[in-house]
């Protein structure tokens, strides 16, 4: 079991889950746009980091 790699799914999916609650709440104009920046920004953070995460985990059996 790689850890590094179960790590960035992990990120990865969370981060996914960040743009998509981003995308609906400016899809139904929100008002709160200070929170929609910061889960977009989070949920980019956390969406690329698990991206390379999970490319740069070299696979050892």
């Amino acid at each position: 079991m790689n850890v590094k790699r179960t790590f960035g799914t992990i990120l990865t999916i969370l981060g996914i889950i960040g743009l998509i609650y981003t995308g609906y709440q400016l899809i139904n104009h929100n008002t709160d746009y200070t929170t929609l920046i910061v889960v977009g920004i989070i949920g980019l953070i956390f969406f690329f980091s698990g991206i390379g995460l999970v490319k740069n985990t070299k696979d050892a059996a």
